[in-house]
């Protein structure tokens, strides 16, 4: 989904609350898609197709999609069914709005998946595939950043125009969530991300820790966040009140986050050749495969195991076991183990350092290719 690098609709939320967060984003590696990344931009291709009069069938066998992914797309399709019975809505889809005209906003930018205009209402809704968090439609910033910036856009301010409230849908399969709202609560709204974009620009933009981090790649280099990670460890368990440990456990979600997004990031610097003192990467457990699967066959005819009993069976481990209770050598020839990858660990582990090319050999090496 393509929003600018200061605030677009899936940041706005954490922007408005942590417009520190700008400036520390700025500073983190681009991120690489995750594949439920992936899986939402190809549905939302899908949806495109579809809206624009494609078939079902056609789509999923054009896509290659699953039978999970198609029954996503047919829930939406019902679900928009559903909002619009009569088929009398006007809307337009995928389409690019931003804040013309806003100070602080200039330039600010998101795509909408779908503003359209029903009888007297405004309709912002947002179709989401992943299958993680349950996002609501109620007080939802995204949806609010869409509607903000749709009544700024000129080619889609028709729908907003003479309209008496608006609406903001959330699709994600298997749920939909409505919430209807006021012109002045989206109003308010801008005005909340004008007051954060303006704050963000200032030499020492303030930093929160609250639901917002989830997904803020800034994690490892927030203040905030070390800081409260400092409080906690330093904390006496023992000794507090009971509301404070309640306070506590409602920071171990961001603080959990946190560990994760920080090991994330020493793994990437260490795997591009960087130093990350006090750890290194090792390889994973490696697992025992066939290092070629027709020789391996031969091998175990060869060695008395009838066609049958190699058939049926797939593993290194399953075919040992196989001829231990058969009393057939097993052949060990055929067997290499692999690793499935790195993984991070401290210098004190006994496990061996494993050798990382750096960038710029790596870089050489492909221009030798």
């Amino acid at each position: 989904m393509k929003h600018s690098k200061i605030v677009g609709g899936s940041t706005a939320k954490r922007v408005i609350h942590c417009p520190g967060s700008v400036a520390l984003v700025a500073q983190m590696p681009p991120q690489v898609a995750s594949k439920y990344a992936q899986e939402g931009t190809i549905l939302h291709a899908c949806m495109e197709e579809l809206l624009a009069d494609g078939e079902l069938g056609d789509v999923i066998a054009r896509h290659g999609l699953t039978e999970e992914q198609g029954d996503k797309l047919k829930f939406c399709l019902d679900a928009l069914d559903e909002i619009d019975p009569d088929q009398k809505m006007t809307f337009v889809q995928e389409v690019e709005v931003e804040f013309e005209g806003v100070k602080w906003l200039d330039g600010v930018f998101g795509n909408a998946d779908l503003i359209g205009r029903l009888g007297s209402r405004a309709i912002v809704l947002d179709w989401k595939f992943g299958d993680g968090v349950m996002v609501e439609a109620e007080e939802n910033y995204q949806g609010l950043f869409y509607a903000a910036a749709a009544m700024k856009t000129a080619k889609v301010q028709w729908a907003f125009e003479g309209a008496t409230e608006i609406e903001v849908v959330i699709v994600q399969p298997p749920r939909v969530s409505r919430w209807v709202t006021t012109f002045r609560r989206v109003h308010e709204f801008e005005r909340e991300l004008v007051n954060a974009v303006r704050v963000a620009a200032e030499p020492e933009p303030p930093t929160a820790v609250g639901d917002w981090c989830r997904w803020c790649t800034a994690k490892p280099i927030c203040p905030s966040m070390t800081g409260a990670i400092d409080r906690t460890v330093h904390q006496a368990l023992k000794d507090i009140d009971n509301e404070t440990l309640g306070q506590a456990l409602q920071r171990a979600e961001s603080l959990e986050a946190f560990i994760e997004a920080a090991r994330a990031l020493a793994q990437g610097r260490l795997e591009k050749g960087m130093s990350v003192p006090g750890y290194k990467l090792v390889a994973k457990r490696a697992t025992r495969q066939w290092a070629n699967e027709l020789d391996a066959t031969e091998s175990l005819r060869a060695a008395g195991l009838v066609d049958s009993d190699i058939m049926s069976l797939n593993t290194p481990a399953q075919v040992e076991k196989a001829c231990k209770k058969l009393g057939v050598a097993f052949p060990t020839d055929q067997v290499v183990s692999v690793s499935s990858g790195n993984a991070l660990a401290p210098e004190s582990d006994k496990r061996p350092a494993v050798l990382v090319l750096g960038e710029q050999l790596r870089a050489a090496l492909n221009r030798v290719q």
